[in-house]
């Protein structure tokens, strides 16, 4: 492939590659890389930490699967062995690793859901025991011998602990080491992770070469916010949207997310919606648009991605029949209440609005499972609403309730 003809197709790849990127290292190895014409591997892993994975995930797997529409190999690594180190990445506390059977346990379920984004034909599915499962204790300390205390230190989350005197076990130091190795027994052209995960991919940089091998193109996404838009996506923190979620919940979530929130769903989630249309959107809000048009074209699209687009039509039915109709009252008020800038839990804004006479009560009704959020039954107590957007809230069959939630000044 002569240089004249690649250059335009590197150019449009290196514009799809990018998208919402944070950070590629380097931009000129992966443009000489492509220019190759041959197909890269492109790696990313997953400590099976949790037994579904979340949208959260997704943003590794549609980068991952943009590379296999430029016709690239993808390698969804499971890390079977790293999890049950624990990934310090972002942690202030040494992570509780998990047994043997949790980490199969979970791998099996990522293994049958991954390909709900990723195409079957372009993906190695590979296991890190593969390769750590044959290596002996002298190995592990050969390979631990090629990094030093003082470079593991350079990274923050470490840095911090141990400066605050809080510990940090040994083991934490080799999980850099092994993910990086994984780049190694895989000969991979790319990695891709999230800002969190910027030290361990520079690290399998490093042992590539070392190794005798190029080494990686070092791709970061940023760390999608969970439904509370503030924290990053986690199951343990609640407020995530799991991809196995039925059609309905993923559609109502999506739907309850702040309008801010939305437009970094759009750019880092969504397939339909070019980075030109999605600022038009943006535009027509900001002169007077409903932005709940907009929210409910990401809904249907992400709701279409994992369950089929007859179900994403269903789900949009069930939207309208629930929260526009189905014996709801068209004429409530839409009251306006000022919260804190993290939101308001579902207890204290059940009471806030008048639907219950005491948190305490708000509360209770939530453990009947006697209240809905836009339609959806929602049991949570520790369910967070967020400013900037307009719930339906309802108690029992006929307490009502419509709010606009906007931040205290």
């Amino acid at each position: 492939m002569s240089d004249s003809k690649a250059a335009p197709d590197v150019q449009a790849a290196m514009d799809l590659i990018g998208r919402g990127a944070d950070e590629i290292i380097k931009v000129e190895d992966l443009a000489a890389r492509l220019r190759l014409g041959r197909p890269l591997r492109i790696k990313a892993g997953f400590d099976p930490t949790a037994p579904d994975l979340h949208l959260g995930h997704t943003v590794l797997l549609n980068k991952m699967r943009q590379f296999q529409d430029l016709g690239h190999q993808a390698i969804f690594l499971i890390g079977d062995f790293t999890g049950m180190i624990g990934d310090p990445s972002g942690k202030n506390v040494t992570r509780k690793p998990l047994t043997r059977e949790d980490v199969l346990a979970n791998a099996e379920t990522y293994a049958a859901q991954v390909y709900k984004v990723l195409d079957r034909e372009r993906t190695e599915l590979r296991f890190n025991s593969e390769w750590f499962g044959q290596m002996s204790a002298a190995d592990m300390i050969k390979l631990a011998a090629r990094h030093t205390v003082a470079r593991m230190l350079e990274r923050d989350d470490f840095d911090k602990r141990y400066k605050s005197g809080q510990p940090i076990a040994i083991h934490e130091f080799l999980y850099p080491l092994v993910q990086g190795y994984d780049s190694v027994a895989l000969k991979c052209d790319v990695e891709l992770g999230g800002t969190d995960q910027k030290f361990n991919l520079l690290v399998g940089r490093q042992l590539q070469e070392e190794s005798g091998q190029p080494p990686q193109i070092v791709l970061t996404m940023p760390l999608l916010e969970g439904t509370d838009g503030v924290n990053k996506m986690s199951k343990s923190l609640g407020n995530y949207i799991g991809i196995n979620e039925p059609a309905n919940e993923i559609f109502g979530k999506v739907m309850r997310l702040s309008d801010d929130l939305m437009w970094r769903y759009f750019e880092l989630l969504s397939f339909a919606k070019s980075l030109a249309a999605i600022a038009q959107m943006r535009q027509a809000v900001a002169a007077g648009a409903n932005p709940r048009d907009c929210k409910m074209e990401l809904a249907a699209e992400l709701t279409a991605r994992f369950h089929g687009q007859a179900a994403a039509d269903a789900a949009i039915r069930h939207w309208h029949e629930v929260v526009q109709g189905g014996g709801v009252p068209q004429d409530i008020p839409v009251q306006t209440l000022g919260v804190p800038a993290q939101g308001i839990r579902i207890g204290a804004l059940l009471k806030a609005v008048g639907l219950a006479p005491s948190t305490s009560e708000a509360l209770r009704k939530l453990g009947e499972r006697a209240v809905r959020v836009d339609g959806e039954i929602v049991g949570d107590r520790d369910l967070t609403l967020l400013c900037g957007s307009e719930y339906l809230l309802q108690l029992g069959k006929r307490g009502f309730a419509r709010v606009k939630l906007i931040a205290d000044s």
